[in-house]
């Protein structure tokens, strides 16, 4: 048979100058063209099976393919049954252009290829787009493998990588966060006057001092850090009856701290006048302990007293066991027991407790 390159002038192989290139319109002519040459050509078929025919096989495919000719149709006509025969003749031979589809993903494998050439991971290339490191690896592997990384080097681009994770998911948990607890306070609404004492009374009952059956104290005396937790209980004392200026406050605080700037902040958060605030009460500082509540947010403890509480104390102490459910919980808190109470009967003049 002819070579193909006699047949159709101005067409090489693959590497050779002069290459031809058509246009789609001219496709289907030049195509009929290769065909009808061949049909007059003697009519030998190449042995598939001899490596001897393979020059002439590779040539034939390549002067098709450039002819517009489709891969199956390449088979068909060249009579070629093998896939791995046809890739090896058209092995260098890009294939024409109007075979070629728009690819969605061709600007991720263009991103994948240049951070490979920066030396990246498959794994580091992979977060970085958010695709697979299986379509990673199949845009690279041509690429050539980057030198193994120093110790250094890996410890600083995994810390890269866990800071890049937290710039984008810190942001997406914050806004959950937030989305749960607008949701959760839109179930709760505006509280009613029945409700705040409810609420009041549990707060104290958890952070307030409780009267003991070794120590009886039946006063209200209420710490805590949490400016809003402050502001309920204040708003609970109003509801109850007992005016500001029955309050009594002081502050417990770090000697680190800035004493004069709590003060006034909570001052700020009671509404109360400086001669309601008592002498601050000074933690000492001890080195050893590592403590995290410093800064311009630490403000320390307040700590409110109802001057002449008892009766208020009784009514938190029967409001938390209504809540709770506990109907002996004040009986509990009042019933002695113990060395202490045993001592305090043998007392002189102490009054039996029955």
């Amino acid at each position: 048979m002819a070579a193909l390159s006699q047949i159709l002038p101005g067409s090489a192989l693959p590497g050779s100058p002069g290459r031809a290139e058509y246009l789609p319109a001219a496709r289907d002519t030049l195509a009929s063209n290769v065909l009808v040459k061949m049909s007059e050509a003697p009519r030998t078929v190449p042995n598939m099976n001899s490596r001897l025919d393979f020059p002439l096989i590779r040539e034939q495919a390549i002067m098709l393919r450039r002819a517009g000719k489709s891969r199956r149709e390449i088979k068909e006509i060249l009579r070629i049954g093998s896939n791995q025969t046809l890739n090896e003749a058209l092995k260098g031979e890009p294939p024409p252009e109007w075979t070629r589809r728009p690819n969605a993903k061709d600007g991720l494998r263009a991103k994948a290829r240049e951070l490979r050439a920066e030396g990246l991971d498959y794994e580091e290339i992979a977060a970085e787009p958010r695709v697979s490191k299986s379509s990673v690896s199949l845009w690279v592997r041509d690429l050539p493998r980057p030198p193994r990384l120093s110790y250094a080097e890996c410890r600083k681009r995994a810390a890269e990588g866990a800071r890049r994770y937290w710039d984008a998911e810190r942001p997406a948990r914050e806004a959950a966060r937030a989305a749960d607890r607008a949701a959760a306070a839109a179930q709760i609404g505006q509280l009613s006057d029945r409700e705040i004492l409810i609420a009041g009374a549990i707060a104290y009952w958890c952070e307030g001092a409780k009267s003991k059956p070794y120590r009886r104290a039946e006063d209200v005396n209420f710490i805590n850090s949490d400016a809003d937790l402050i502001r309920l209980f204040l708003r609970f004392l109003g509801l109850a009856g007992i005016t500001p200026q029955r309050l009594r406050y002081r502050l417990h605080i770090h000697e680190t701290a800035d004493i004069e700037a709590a003060t006034r902040y909570w001052q700020g958060v009671t509404g109360a006048a400086p001669d309601q605030f008592s002498q601050p009460t000074i933690k000492r500082h001890k080195p050893k302990i590592s403590r995290r509540n410093t800064g311009a947010d630490y403000h320390g403890c307040l700590q409110i007293r109802v001057a002449g509480s008892r009766d208020l104390y009784r009514k938190i102490e029967g409001w938390a066991s209504a809540v709770m459910g506990a109907d002996d919980l004040g009986n509990r808190s009042a019933q002695p027991s113990g060395p202490d109470t045993q001592a305090d009967q043998e007392k002189p003049g102490a009054v039996p407790v029955s």
